[in-house]
């Protein structure tokens, strides 16, 4: 089977290398701080020093990094060390420009595939992840296989896009649920019944993901429930709280930059 080296053990990562060693898949692995990767260590992972050593003899090479300036730093650490014919999947949400910057560095004997996914960490443990694939996935979607199901999105870049196309749209429906409970909440409607309301309604999707346990979308993009300040001092209920600030932090971060206007001809009105 393919030697698979994965780079970043975040909370969604971690769980996704657990399944690729569990189906059998020689497995290195390398994450900045070194002492997250203990449990796959100690469950027959290779441990490497650095990105580097990682991928220097890895057939595939799984990357599920914290975002655009990790993935640089990764791929100019790794990419002299790629072997010819090695296939490199992309699975962080980074957007379309630093899949560029990343295709930019690879060598040419070195198959990229964008693959960002859909789900928290209780779909990437049971391997129902959703892959949006993009590029030339045909040598490698054996091994996406381990991890959810694939979705075939287009030329390399499109899953990447994609990608941002779907968190905008749930965090969106995240922040509207948030704003009708505040409405609930300021009309004294009892917790219970607008929540019971808005999951058997149009936004019922979204709902789920507010008040699932765990309501994050991947290792970088992540809308968590805290609590709301009280109501009144002398009130005892309180309310989760949805905060998009990270989510749109990023978003701006990932999404393509606007090119700049051409300069008019010389003479044109």
């Amino acid at each position: 089977m393919e030697h698979i080296a994965f780079l970043g053990l975040s909370h969604m990562g971690a769980p996704m290398a657990r399944r690729l060693l569990a189906a059998g898949h020689p497995l290195t692995v390398w994450n900045r701080t070194a002492e997250k990767a203990g449990p796959l260590v100690a469950e027959g992972a290779a441990l490497a020093a650095s990105p580097a050593d990682a991928v220097r003899d890895a057939d595939v090479v799984v990357t599920m990094l914290a975002g655009p300036d990790a993935l640089d730093a990764v791929a100019q650490a790794a990419a002299r060390a790629l072997r010819p014919g090695t296939h490199w999947i992309e699975m962080s949400t980074v957007g379309p420009d630093a899949l560029r910057r990343l295709e930019a560095r690879l060598p040419e004997e070195v198959t990229l595939v964008d693959a960002p996914v859909m789900g928290s960490t209780d779909k990437a443990a049971t391997g129902t992840l959703g892959i949006l694939a993009g590029g030339d996935a045909t040598g490698v979607e054996h091994v996406l296989a381990h991890l959810g199901k694939v979705t075939r999105t287009g030329p390399l870049g499109s899953g990447a896009a994609l990608k941002l196309v779907l968190n905008s749209a749930v965090i969106s429906g995240i922040a509207v649920v948030a704003e009708a409970l505040r409405l609930a909440d300021a009309l004294g409607l009892p917790d219970t019944v607008a929540r019971t309301a808005l999951a058997n309604g149009p936004l019922a999707g979204a709902v789920a993901r507010a008040f699932a346990e765990d309501a994050h979308f991947d290792a970088t993009l992540a809308v968590k429930a805290s609590t709301w300040p009280r109501r009144r001092p002398d009130c005892p209920r309180s309310r989760p709280r949805w905060s998009t600030t990270a989510a749109s932090r990023h978003l701006e971060r990932t999404s393509p930059r606007p090119r700049p206007a051409s300069a008019p001809a010389e003479g044109a009105a």
